[in-house]
């Protein structure tokens, strides 16, 4: 257990964009946390990024149990079904846990990490970026405290191989295979599950390219659809929330970009470690995303 005055030493594993342009500034930049060293599948690119930040570089897998061993706590910054089995073994060598979403796109994968977390006591975080960029983490809880929703619309729609599009993440291989459901349906659960409450019901059906129509029943009462895709024409791209009760319409602000958002996620770890008070949005919380997404990709699948 880390005190107030003694900084979190957390590892980073993956060395692509993700972890180049968000994980890895956010870590070095903290107040609270040492980036205590950067692990890659690719020495290269692992020495790079290590060598920008003034760390040392781990590859192979005895430098994993390298990084481990020089660790509070792990980042992740892999795609989901490489990300969980480490994580599982990151949490055996008692490390924390700071991961990306979704945790896994199998439930066994996913339950896997929650167990290990669960056996070896230690601390998790999914990183969420809605709920922890300081705009919309205000906004989900004032939402939460009003209540009286009865029902809320999610379109997170994106356009990452439209003609002309240059983000980095489009080479994703992951992304290629899963599509929107499981790279946006996260941002889409993790901001209407707190408002509305769990799901109690769910229907799903796909939509043209890779986009999946969801609808939700919540143990609110309330309802709410949600609209997903990465394939959509560049003109057509846009993220809304948007909520309808007692108190009338409200809608989602806009946020700041991911590097403050993940530092925030870097605070809410650091507090968890050092009270022993999970996280709403910890490993078990990202457990239930993985099974509402695999059930709607197996709904989507049966009907299409």
């Amino acid at each position: 257990m880390t005190t107030s005055a003694t900084p979190l030493r957390i590892g980073l594993v993956g060395t692509g964009p993700w972890a180049r342009n968000t994980q890895a500034p956010a870590l070095a930049e903290h107040p609270g946390a040492v980036l205590s060293g950067v692990w890659g599948r690719r020495a290269e690119a692992a020495g790079e990024l290590a060598a920008a930040h003034g760390v040392t570089a781990y590859t192979g897998d005895a430098g994993l149990d390298e990084l481990f061993a020089a660790s509070d706590a792990v980042a992740f910054a892999l795609p989901p079904d490489v990300q969980a089995p480490l994580a599982a073994r990151a949490a055996a060598a008692g490390c924390h846990l700071l991961m990306d979403k979704p945790v896994a796109t199998t439930v066994a994968g996913a339950r896997e990490v929650a167990e290990a977390a669960e056996q070896a006591r230690v601390a998790s975080i999914v990183f969420c970026t809605l709920r922890f960029a300081p705009e919309t983490s205000a906004w989900i809880a004032e939402q939460h405290a009003k209540g009286g929703w009865f029902t809320a619309h999610a379109h997170w729609i994106g356009a990452l191989w439209a003609p002309g599009a240059d983000s980095e993440y489009a080479a994703s291989p992951w992304r290629h295979e899963k599509g929107g459901l499981w790279d946006v349906g996260p941002h889409a659960l993790s901001v209407l599950i707190p408002v509305l409450g769990d799901v109690t019901a769910l229907t799903a059906a796909r939509g043209p390219a890779d986009a999946h129509h969801l609808i939700l029943r919540h143990a609110s009462g309330a309802s709410s659809t949600v609209t997903l895709t990465l394939a959509a024409p560049a003109a057509a791209t846009g993220v809304e929330v948007e909520l309808r009760g007692e108190h009338g319409t409200v809608g989602l602000p806009r946020w700041d970009g991911a590097v403050g958002a993940f530092r925030a996620a870097v605070d809410a770890l650091i507090e968890s470690v050092r009270t022993g008070v999970a996280h709403p949005c910890d490993v078990r919380f990202g457990l239930r995303l993985t099974e509402l997404l695999a059930e709607a990709e197996t709904q989507a699948e049966s009907t299409s």
